[in-house]
C-alpha cells in the first residue's frame, strides 16, 4: 500500500475512535434516567398534562365569546330598481331609465336600546372569570393526583427495597440452614419448609417491582408521557414529619383560597350579568333608515324609523329565568362553601387518625417487631428455637414493616388531600 494511503487509512481510524469517544459520553448522558422530586413532578404536570392543557383553552374560548359581545351591529345596505321595462325592449332608453324607472338605494342600521352591548360584554368577561377558576380548581385536582400517585410510588420502592432486604436476610438463612442440614442439625423436613419459604420472598420482591414500574408509567401519564423519559425515577423523602395543624385556620384559609369556591362565587356575579342583561334584551331596539331616491328625473332622500311596540313580547321569560338562575347560582354557592367546610373537617381528622396511627409504630412497635426477629433467627441458626417460631417472628416483622409503610403513605396522602382540601400547598 502506498504511504500516501497509509496516512489517510491511519487519519480515518484515528477520527472514528475520536467520535467513539466523544459520543460514549453523549449516549451514556441521554440514557441516565432523569430524577425528580415532588415539587418537580407537579410543575411538570401543571406544564404538560394534556388534559390541563385542554381545559386552558376554555378561557381562551370565553375570551373569544367576549370580542362577540362587544360586537356592534352591521349596517343594512338596501336597492332597488322599479320600473324596469324588460317586457318592452323598445322602451329600453336613457329617456325612459331617467323619467319612468325609479332607482332606490338606502343604509339601514339597529339602534340598541339598554346598554345591550355594555351587559353583553359584562356577562362575557364575568364568564371568563368563572371560567379561569373552574381551570385553577383542575390544577388543584390535577396537582392532588400528581402527589398522590408520587407518594404511590415512593411506597412501591420502599417496599421494594424492605422485599429485597427480607429476600438477601432470608436467603443467609436458608444458605445456614442447607449447611446444617449436612451437618445434621435439622431435618431434611424443616429444612425444606425454609427452602419453600424463600418462594415467598421472592415473590414479594416481584411484586414490589410490578408495583413500583406501573406506578411510575402512571405517574408519567399524569406528568405529559413526553416530559419525562422512559427510564425516569423519583427522589424525595419518605418518611414521618409532624404537622402542627389548627383546624379554624385551615377553614379560614380554604374559605379565601378554593378555586372551586372562587368560581362558585363568581358564579353569582356572572347570573346577576346574565339577569341584567336579560333585562336590558327587553328593550325594544331602534331601527334607522335613510334612503336615496331618482324617479321622474328627480334626486330625493327619505328617512325612516321603526320600533317594535312591546304589547305582548317584553322578554318577560328570559327575564324570569335569568332571576331564577340568580337563586340557583346562590344555592350553588352555599352548597361550594358548605363542601369546602366539609373537605377540610374529613382531611383533618384523617391526617390526624394516621399521625396517631404512625405515633403507635414510633413508640417501639417497630422496634420490637425487629428485636423479636432477630432473637429468634439468632436462636434458631444455634438450635435454641423451633422452625414455626422462627417463621412465626419472620411473618410478624415482614407484616409490622409493610403496614408501617402503609400507614405512612396514608398519612402522607391524608396531608395531600389537606392540601387539596385548603386550596394551597402551604399549610398554615
Amino acid at each position: 500500500m502506498p504511504v500516501q494511503g497509509v496516512g489517510r487509512a491511519c487519519w480515518a481510524a484515528a477520527l472514528s475512535l475520536g467520535i467513539l469517544v466523544l459520543a460514549r459520553p453523549a449516549a451514556a448522558q441521554t440514557q441516565a434516567p432523569a430524577i425528580i422530586s415532588l415539587d418537580q413532578a407537579i410543575q411538570l404536570a401543571l406544564q404538560h398534562n394534556h388534559v390541563l392543557q385542554a381545559a386552558r383553552t376554555t378561557i381562551q374560548q370565553s375570551q373569544a365569546e367576549e370580542i362577540t359581545a362587544n360586537l356592534r351591529p352591521n349596517p343594512v345596505l338596501l336597492g332597488d330598481a322599479l320600473f324596469i321595462p324588460f317586457f318592452q325592449p323598445s322602451d329600453f332608453n336613457s329617456n325612459f331609465m331617467d323619467n319612468s324607472a325609479e332607482f332606490d338605494l338606502g343604509v339601514s342600521y339597529l339602534f340598541e336600546r339598554g346598554k345591550k352591548r355594555q351587559h353583553r360584554l359584562q356577562a362575557a368577561r364575568d364568564v371568563t372569570a368563572e371560567t379561569r377558576s373552574l381551570v385553577a380548581d383542575n390544577e388543584r385536582t390535577l396537582t392532588y393526583q400528581t402527589a398522590a400517585q408520587f407518594i404511590n410510588v415512593q411506597l412501591a420502592e420502599s417496599t421494594l427495597q424492605l422485599a429485597q432486604q427480607d429476600l438477601t436476610s432470608f436467603q443467609n438463612t436458608v444458605n445456614i440452614s442447607q449447611e446444617r442440614y449436612k451437618a445434621g442439625d435439622i431435618s431434611e423436613d424443616d429444612y425444606l419448609k425454609i427452602k419453600l419459604q424463600l418462594l415467598q420472598f421472592q415473590t414479594d420482591v416481584s411484586q414490589a417491582q410490578v408495583a413500583r414500574a406501573q406506578g411510575l408509567s402512571d405517574l408519567r401519564q399524569l406528568l405529559g408521557y413526553e416530559s419525562v423519559p422512559a427510564n425516569y425515577d423519583i427522589t424525595g423523602s419518605f418518611q414521618y414529619q409532624p404537622v402542627k395543624l389548627n383546624l379554624l385556620d385551615l377553614e379560614a384559609q380554604a374559605l379565601k383560597l378554593r378555586p372551586d369556591l372562587r368560581a362558585a362565587r363568581q358564579g353569582v356575579t356572572a347570573a346577576n350579568s346574565a339577569y341584567q342583561l336579560q333585562k336590558a334584551d327587553g328593550k325594544r331596539d331602534v331601527t334607522g333608515q335613510i334612503n336615496y331616491t331618482h324617479v321622474s328625473a328627480a334626486n330625493t332622500a327619505s328617512l325612516f324609523g321603526s320600533i317594535q311596540i312591546p304589547l305582548f313580547d317584553r322578554n318577560q321569560g328570559e327575564i324570569a329565568r335569568a332571576r331564577y338562575g340568580v337563586t340557583q347560582a346562590q344555592q350553588l354557592e352555599e352548597a361550594a362553601q358548605n363542601q369546602t367546610l366539609t373537605d377540610v373537617r374529613d382531611a383533618y381528622e384523617a391526617a390526624q387518625t394516621q399521625d396517631q396511627i404512625l405515633k403507635l409504630f414510633s413508640s417501639g412497635y417497630l422496634t420490637e417487631a425487629k428485636q423479636d426477629r432477630d432473637i429468634s433467627e439468632y436462636a434458631y441458626h444455634r438450635g435454641a428455637a423451633s422452625l414455626l417460631d422462627f417463621l412465626d417472628a419472620e411473618r410478624s416483622y415482614r407484616a409490622t414493616e409493610l403496614e408501617y409503610r402503609q400507614a405512612l403513605a396514608s398519612y402522607l396522602l391524608a396531608l395531600e388531600q389537606l392540601r387539596e382540601a385548603v386550596g394551597t400547598r402551604s399549610l398554615p
